[in-house]
Parts: C-alpha cells; sequence; structure tokens
C-alpha cells in the first residue's frame, strides 16, 4: 500500500511534485518552526487515483486520512466532531504550479448546529461561532453542493438591507441564526436533502470536491493559457482552523515581500481586521494597507516582517504570504512565490543578485518568458492625455494602457473579442468565473477589492492591464451601466485604463510603445551570457529587420520571398506569368519582377551587415496568386488583352481541390524553373553590389522550401547554383553562399540522409510539418483542437508548442541523419512554435542551432534559450547526487 497522505512535519519544499506547491512550502515553514497551524496533505497521487478509479477515494486513502485526523486532534487537543471542544479544519486545493483563485476552498469545516454551539460556549463570543457557520455552510453549499454562490447571497444582502446594514460585520447573532436557517432551507430545496451535519461525511465531500475543481473550466483554462500539463493533479490540504473573525484583535491579510507591481523593497499588502482570508481576496470588503498593523499589532507587526524577511531568503525569491492573527497571535497559512509583473519581475531579479541571495543563472530563471510581452506594454501618448477626460481613479493593479468598450460580463466580452472588439471588462468585483472573460477582455475594471483580490492576482499572472477599487464607481450589472459622479456610461462607451497610475479615461486614447533599458537590459545580457541556441527573426523585409536588430536578434533565419510578389504594383505580373503558357512572355515577367526583388534583399543586407540572412524562395500556394473576383478577373484580361473567357479557362486549368498540397513550394520552382533562377540571381546580384559598394561581405544561405526527396533538391540546386555561377562569371566576382532546404513534410525528415548530401543547412518548417504529422490544418482546426484540450485528448495546441512525440521524434531523426552525412550541420527551426518556451528548451536538447521567431518574440526567446541551459544545468547536478 503507498502512502497518500503526509503530515506537515513529514514534507519539505523538494517534495513539491507530491505535495502540492502550497503543502511542499507548509512542510518546510514547520520544519523550520514557524507558526503554522498543524495539518495534513493529501497527495496529488490521490487526486490522479481519484480520477482512476471512477471519482472515488480509495479505501486505504480514506484511511491514512482519518489516521491524519487523529494525528492532527493529538496535536491541538480538540476533537473533530466534538460537542464540547471541536476541532475545525480548513480544506484547500494545492497544485504544483500556483493557480490563484482557479480551484476550490473551504473553511470552518465540522461545524453543525451543535459544534456552532460549543464554539460559541468555548469563545463566550455567539457572533463570532454563528458567522463563522454562515460562512461554512455558504462556501460548502457552493463548493461541494455545487448550488451558485448567488442564492447564498441573495438570503445575505436581503437581510442586510432590510437592517439597513451596510457591512457584514453588523449582522447581530439572531439574524445570522435566521440566515443559517434559510440557507439551509435553501439547500434542502435544491438538492433534495438536509445539509449534512456529519462532520467526518462533510470532510470526505470537501476533499473530493478540491479534487472535482482541478477540472472545472477556470482550472482548465488557466492551465491551458500557462501551459500547465493537466495530468499533475492537485494535492488537497487540510489544516487546524485559526480564526482572524473572532474580534478587534484579530484578522487576516496577505503580503508581499516587495512590491508584486513595481519590484520594489519592503513589505506591500493588505490587512482586514476581524476577517477571514477570503474577505480579502474576493474584494468584498477594501482592506487597509498592511503598514496600518503596526499600529493595531505592533508586536504582531513586528514577528511579521521578521518571519518575512527569513521566509524571502530561506526561498530564495520574494513571497506571497497569507496570514492569519486570532488574538493577538501571528499563524501562517501560506508561504509561496508570488506572482508579480514583468517590470517588478526584472527588477526584484536583478537586486537579488546584487544582494547576493541569488546568482546570474537563477535571476534568468525569475522572468517567465510570457512576461516579455508585458514590458512591451503600449503606454498613452502624453498630448493626448491633455484633453481626455478624467474619469476617477483606483488601485493600479497590473500595468498597461488599454482601451475598449465597456463589457459587463464575462459571456459578452468573450462575444465581442470573439468579433474582434476591443473591450473592458467591467465589474463591481471579479471571480474566478469570470476567467473566460478576463482573458478575452484587454483590461479589467472593478469598483471593489484591493491589490491582492481576485482581479488584480489573475490580472497580474496574465499580463492584462487592471485597475481595482474605484470607490466612487457605481457598477450596474442589471441595468447595464457605470455611474461616475454625474456621468453616466453604458455599453457603448468606451474606457481607457491606465494600470500603471490607476486612472480610468473616458473614450479613447492613442498608445506609444516604450523603449527597453536598465534591469530589463541587465537580464537579457545574463540570457546572452548563459544560453547555446542563436536567435534569428522572421523577417521579410528592411523594416522588420531593423525591429528585430533592436530586440536583439542575431541573424534572419527566414525571410519570405512570397511577400515580396504579393505587393499590389507586382501581383500583376506573376499574374500575367501564371496565367499564359507562353515561356518567353514568363521569362519577360520575371525580368520585372528581379529588379524589385534585388532592391528588397539588399535593403535587408544593408540592415543586417555581417549577420546570417537565410532566404527562402517561393513557397507559395499557387491560388494565392490568382484574380477572386470578377472584377478582378475584368481588370487583368484588359491589362493583358486576353478575353475574360481565356483566362477563366486558364484558371479553371489550375483549379487545386487541396492547394496546401498542391503546386507550392519547391514544386512552383520544378513547373516554373525561371522563378527559381530569377530569384537566385536577385539574392546574388544584391551581394555583390554590396561588395563593391560597401565592401560588405554578404553570405546569402538560399533555402528551398518543401522538399520531400533527394531529387526535387538536386533538380532545382543545380538551376540555383549555375544562375549563381553566370552572375559570378558576369560580374567577375564570388562571393560565399550556402544551399539549403526546409524539413517541413515528413518524407524529408524520414529521409534526411540522402537530402543532407545536397543540403548544407536545415531549417525546420513546423508549421507545414505539424499539419502534416497531424492531418490537421492550421488555418480553421482551432474548434477540433480546442474540444481536444477540453476532452484531455491533446495537451497542449500543436501549433503553438512542438508535439514532443511525434513532431519531435521526426526532428531528432532528421538531426541524426542530417549530421551522419555532414557532422556539423547547421540547423535551425522557423515555424510558428519556435519561441514557445517548451519548444525553445526542446531544440536546445535536440542540438538545433538556432531557432527563428517574429521579431516581437525575439527578447522571450532569448530568456527560454538561457532558462532551457538553466534547467538542463540542474537536472544533470540532481542526476549526479
Amino acid at each position: 500500500m503507498g502512502k497518500f497522505v503526509y503530515s506537515f512535519n513529514e514534507g519539505s519544499k523538494e517534495m513539491r511534485t507530491l505535495l502540492g506547491g502550497k503543502g511542499a512550502n507548509l512542510a518546510e515553514m514547520t520544519k523550520i518552526g514557524l507558526p503554522v497551524p498543524f495539518g495534513f496533505t493529501v497527495t496529488t497521487e490521490a487526486c490522479n487515483r481519484y480520477y482512476n478509479e471512477d471519482c472515488q477515494i480509495a479505501e486505504d486513502v480514506v484511511e491514512q486520512i482519518f489516521e491524519k485526523l487523529f494525528e492532527l486532534e493529538n496535536v491541538t487537543d480538540k476533537i473533530f466532531g466534538d460537542v464540547s471542544n471541536p476541532l475545525l479544519v480548513s480544506v484547500r486545493s494545492g497544485s504544483v504550479f500556483s493557480m490563484p483563485g482557479m480551484m476550490d476552498t473551504i473553511l470552518n469545516l465540522g461545524l453543525n448546529d451543535e459544534t456552532t454551539a460549543a464554539l460559541a460556549e468555548q469563545t463566550e463570543n455567539e457572533s463570532f461561532a454563528y458567522d463563522s457557520y454562515r460562512r461554512f455552510i455558504q462556501m460548502f453549499g457552493n463548493v461541494v453542493l455545487e448550488i451558485p454562490k448567488s442564492k447564498f447571497e441573495d438570503i445575505l444582502n436581503k437581510k442586510k438591507k432590510d437592517k439597513k446594514y451596510k457591512s457584514d460585520l453588523e449582522l447581530e447573532t439572531k439574524e445570522l441564526k435566521e440566515i443559517i436557517a434559510s440557507y439551509k432551507k435553501m439547500i434542502k430545496k435544491e438538492i433534495g436533502k438536509d445539509f449534512t451535519q456529519e462532520p467526518k461525511e462533510q470532510l470526505m465531500e470537501a476533499i473530493m470536491a478540491v479534487f472535482r475543481s482541478w477540472n472545472n473550466e477556470r482550472a482548465v483554462l488557466y492551465r491551458q493559457l500557462n501551459g500547465i500539463s493537466s495530468g499533475l493533479g492537485t494535492a488537497v490540504n487540510v489544516q487546524a482552523m485559526v480564526f482572524g473573525n473572532r474580534g478587534n484583535d484579530s484578522g487576516t491579510g496577505v503580503a508581499f515581500t516587495r512590491s508584486p507591481i513595481t519590484g520594489e523593497t519592503g513589505i506591500f499588502g493588505e490587512f482586514l481586521t476581524n476577517a477571514q482570508g477570503e474577505d480579502v481576496v474576493s474584494g468584498i470588503r477594501t482592506p487597509q494597507p498592511i503598514s496600518e498593523m503596526a499600529e493595531l499589532f505592533p508586536d504582531v507587526y513586528k514577528e511579521f516582517l521578521r518571519i518575512s524577511k527569513l521566509l524571502e531568503e530561506h526561498f530564495t525569491d520574494m513571497q506571497n504570504i497569507e496570514f492569519t492573527v486570532e488574538k493577538n497571535k501571528l499563524f501562517l497559512l501560506q508561504s509561496r512565490n508570488a506572482k508579480r509583473t514583468a517590470e517588478a519581475a526584472v527588477k526584484i531579479a536583478v537586486d537579488m543578485e546584487a544582494e547576493d541571495l541569488i546568482d546570474k543563472k537563477t535571476a534568468v530563471t525569475m522572468l517567465e518568458p510570457g512576461q516579455i510581452s508585458q514590458l512591451l506594454h503600449p503606454r498613452f501618448e502624453a498630448e493626448d492625455l491633455k484633453n481626455t477626460v478624467k474619469l476617477t481613479k483606483g488601485l493600479p493593479a497590473s500595468p498597461g494602457a488599454v482601451t475598449g468598450r465597456i463589457c459587463f460580463t464575462a459571456q459578452a466580452a468573450e462575444k465581442a473579442a470573439e468579433k474582434g472588439e476591443k473591450v473592458i471588462l467591467t465589474r463591481t468585483e471579479t471571480s474566478p468565473e469570470d476567467l473566460a472573460g478576463m482573458v478575452a477582455a484587454e483590461g479589467i475594471l472593478t469598483a471593489r477589492g484591493g491589490i491582492t483580490s481576485h482581479a488584480a492576482v489573475v490580472a497580474r499572472s496574465m499580463g492584462r492591464c487592471c485597475i481595482v477599487g474605484c470607490s466612487e464607481m457605481k457598477v450596474d450589472e442589471i441595468r447595464k451601466t457605470v455611474t461616475i459622479g454625474n456621468i453616466v456610461l453604458t455599453e457603448e462607451d468606451a474606457l481607457s485604463l491606465d494600470g500603471t497610475t490607476g486612472i480610468v479615461y473616458k473614450g479613447v486614447v492613442n498608445t506609444v510603445t516604450p523603449e527597453l533599458s536598465g534591469n530589463f537590459e541587465t537580464i537579457m545580457k545574463w540570457a546572452d551570457e548563459i544560453r547555446d541556441l542563436k536567435i534569428r527573426a522572421n523577417a521579410d523585409n528592411s523594416q522588420e529587420a531593423k525591429i528585430a536588430l533592436h530586440f536583439g536578434a542575431e541573424g534572419i533565419g527566414l525571410c519570405r520571398t512570397e511577400q515580396m510578389f504579393l505587393k499590389e504594383n507586382r501581383i500583376y505580373i506573376i499574374r500575367r506569368m501564371l496565367l499564359t503558357d507562353n515561356e518567353d512572355k514568363i521569362r519577360e515577367a520575371l525580368l520585372q519582377l528581379l529588379p524589385f526583388q534585388k532592391k528588397e534583399f539588399k535593403a535587408i543586407y544593408e540592415v543586417m551587415q555581417d549577420r546570417p540572412v537565410t532566404i527562402r524562395l517561393l513557397d507559395l500556394s499557387l491560388h494565392e496568386f490568382l484574380p477572386k473576383t470578377r472584377e478582378e478577373l475584368l481588370r487583368l484580361s484588359e491589362q493583358m488583352s486576353v478575353s475574360y473567357e481565356r483566362l477563366s479557362e486558364r484558371i479553371k486549368e489550375l483549379h487545386e481541390l487541396n492547394p496546401t498540397l498542391g503546386y507550392r513550394g519547391c514544386r512552383l520552382a520544378v513547373i516554373y524553373p525561371d522563378i527559381a533562377a530569377m530569384q537566385a540571381e536577385a539574392i546574388i546580384l544584391a551581394a555583390i553590389e554590396l561588395k563593391r559598394e560597401k565592401n560588405m561581405e554578404v553570405s546569402p544561405e538560399i533555402m528551398i522550401p518543401m522538399i520531400a526527396s533527394a531529387n526535387e533538391l538536386a533538380f532545382i540546386k543545380k538551376i540555383v547554383v549555375e544562375t549563381i555561377d553566370r552572375c559570378f562569371k558576369k560580374e567577375n566576382i564570388t562571393l560565399n553562399y550556402s544551399i539549403g532546404t526546409m524539413i517541413e513534410v515528413p518524407r524529408a525528415a524520414l529521409t534526411a540522409d540522402e537530402i543532407a548530401k545536397e543540403a548544407e543547412f536545415f531549417s525546420f518548417g513546423t508549421n507545414d510539418l505539424t499539419q502534416m504529422v497531424f492531418g490537421l490544418s492550421r488555418s480553421d482546426s482551432s474548434k477540433i483542437i480546442r474540444e481536444y484540450q477540453e476532452k484531455r485528448i491533446l495537451e497542449n495546441d500543436p501549433f503553438e508548442t512542438i508535439d514532443k512525440n511525434g513532431v519531435g521524434k521526426l526532428v531528432h531523426m532528421a538531426v541524426d541523419l542530417g549530421k551522419s552525412v555532414r557532422p556539423n550541420m547547421k540547423m535551425g527551426i522557423c515555424g510558428e512554435q519556435s519561441s514557445d518556451p517548451q519548444t525553445v528548451e526542446f531544440c536546445h536538447r535536440a542540438g538545433l542551432n538556432y531557432i527563428s521567431c517574429p521579431p516581437y518574440r525575439i527578447s522571450l526567446a532569448r530568456l527560454a534559450a538561457a532558462q532551457a541551459v538553466v534547467k538542463e544545468m540542474k537536472e544533470n547536478q540532481e542526476n549526479k547526487l
């Protein structure tokens, strides 16, 4: 029989995969002697077993749970379910990777009619006891019995309204008992039976509910957004309750050891007196700054500062700490590596390295690659702000500058985003059910809540601009209006949010992109020192090449020449060529295109100087060039002096049922060899001109696409080489160049050794390789992939993260086969997945030389490549131990 339940004194931070992040850290804090209420963790393995055994907890796991519960009773000197000295517990989720607000929590478990009366007598505080019972029934009813939260809130709010109370704290014992009775009545109506009074039944139902929450919609979506495996499962932490709602000498709070927004040093957080943790994170009450604890609880605050410093040094990272004060005594409920903005992450990493808490290798792992885009968040144009109405100011929870139309529900935000609209999700406060709408929105705005509220924490983790706690703002989600003073806004109105200052503006404000410097440059410099992979850019013109250099590109790994053909003044020429079968007219058309191509290649070379530039020969499906409408065809008929009927007939001849697998890539060059010859000439002449004019040494890399056999490559390579030789002879000059191919057809990967006899380099085109391996069109398969992810058939979208087991095997095979022929063969990747952190790590381990990605994702790729090295080094060290 395996071990599925661990007491807090049996674990450590190294057991994260088994105990989850929360359980491992609670065990670690217990081990180093911090004031952690005792408890135990039901492991992630128990969760996976629960799913594998028809969503039932096995008998041996149940036995272990109750063994640990007995141990907890001994430690606390209380008895679970006892009518004189009851033990109460919290039941919380704890996944391996932090998923704030995505899964479920239940507090005050173990209360029933009798134990509540006992708690009231024991604490001499009836109001506290029945407030705790009310909270427990509400949480249990929502989480375990799956009754909508709104049904409980309606009962609570009606009572407050009848009594004209503004806060839950004003409710008296009699009123709390009336609310509890109403809750029970509603529960019986909803589920057909009474609310359970048996604590052990409550406990097992709660543990299973937390297991179930691993696969609730918001948790699944969060995992998909953050690349977290669904196979990890969640642990469940059962912990002795401590109460922050026992009166004015008690309270609860959430704190960070540095600012999660800017990274500034010092304790940053919020606190509520006479409250439980859910009151802080839900945003129901607006909390006080944690600094006010110094006056309310001076001794506790002093101890908290000492422990916070100790935790940061022990875990060598900024900490997010949840704590409770009960009767002037401090208890720690959780400490974890804190979610933070990209700006904060960069500053914290650089500062901690300077403080000798971490080294440079650790520092580059403290910024998540996906956060890089946050640093590119635009800011509002100063001139525009001068003439813009400032509506209100809230708490700046997550930076950025965004504009969008007001949406009052997550569903409305999703629908609008699907239509391409930019929206601001505007709520009184958000809850975990709003996650999909938060993902769809440009920004998030709430009337209530603090820096540690649900909206703030989730927005920061996603990099969404967010402002919370706009107390001047009244949101009427039924009438769909926002009122600020005498200004009333509806869904037809737009808002602009400045997540750095917390200011909300009326209407649309233009934005500008910030420059990257300072701490960010320091982190990037460290990453460049560590990484092995070179980082190139996918750039089709000189402007994109300039952007790529700005972000640190070390060359161009993919220049797509078809973009040059599709410009308005050239599409006519290529159409004229394709719609004729006269070879002289084909050559005449290509001669017209040659100067355009040469000019563009020359401009790119000038930007990139001596850096490598890989130019892919034409790789567009034939149908992309052809006229799509009657009007276009009539105009072309007139330009070519060819009848409309003849052109229509020619287009029918060229029609393909599946153009993606038809006349494209190298097949175009096989059918129209003069295209390859013209492009080779333009590539070489541009390099020759720069060598003559500026003494610039350019060594073009010519890439032939869509190769399926070595014979195809040999056929086209002969055309390219003969063309280049003619250019050299005519110009009486030579220069270095190389000819390689894209590996994007499965057969090319399988016969890479044969192809390597002709190719001097490989570039893996994983877009098409994925498409062909899966038999899915990347253009219209998103719905299929989404459904497959929901049904856990696919973990990741293979067009976003490389499929290691299928596509990855082909890449490994091609690498090995290619190097068996050319040991020092240069190999890279240029598909859309190339900058995805998991794909970058795969490329590093596969032994590729470089990755090529869009210009704006170069910084991300540089960081991910460094992190791949650090991760591998850490694994190697652990394997040696």
